[in-house]
């Protein structure tokens, strides 16, 4: 792993876990994981929100300014606003997107889930979907949640990320494994 990389890691794991453990305490826990999935879908949808947390041109001041007035908007829990403000203030707001993984990972293993990365040609159905997580489960001993992506150039299988496990089932990989046992023969 980088350096960079590292050290906003270890912010990120500082802040979740303050975060948290100030959540747990005042049981709001529930508030806490509304306000992670309004971030997490604001980071994805406005480039302005991605700038204002990434860019070095704007000053503390203004950072703190807009992101008190975006929580405020947001409805975000006191808590988290403060927690934001504070990012702001000791300008540590570009590992937010750390943030909102590393809380969600907390809170989930406090829960007792695990969520598990899908990667499939194409979207999977209602019932295929739960027959995985049913199977997972049963491998995993927890609750298993699925955050699933499409990728068509699978042409077909899965490729199932659980924690540090991986497993590829996917056509191409079995394809490319093929090419390259014939690669050695010939």
């Amino acid at each position: 792993m980088s350096e960079p990389a590292s050290i906003s890691t270890g912010i990120a794991q500082r802040y979740a876990t303050a975060v948290f453990e100030l959540a747990k305490e005042a049981k709001k826990v529930k508030a806490v994981e509304t306000d992670l999935t309004t971030l997490n879908d604001a980071m994805t949808s406005s480039d302005d929100f991605a700038a204002l947390i990434h860019s070095p041109i704007y000053t503390r001041e203004q950072q703190g300014a807009a992101i008190t007035a975006l929580a405020k908007k947001m409805k975000l829990s006191p808590m988290m606003a403060n927690t934001l403000a504070l990012m702001a203030s000791k300008r540590r707001l570009f590992v937010l997107p750390q943030l909102v993984q590393t809380l969600r990972d907390i809170i989930a293993e406090d829960k007792g889930e695990v969520t598990a990365d899908v990667t499939s040609a194409k979207a999977l159905t209602k019932t295929q979907s739960d027959k995985l997580a049913a199977s997972l489960k049963k491998t995993a001993g927890k609750t298993v949640t699925l955050r699933q992506t499409v990728d068509e150039s699978l042409i077909g299988g899965l490729i199932v990320k659980v924690g540090s496990k991986m497993i590829d089932t996917s056509i191409r990989s079995k394809l490319d494994s093929l090419q390259n046992v014939m690669k050695e023969v010939g």
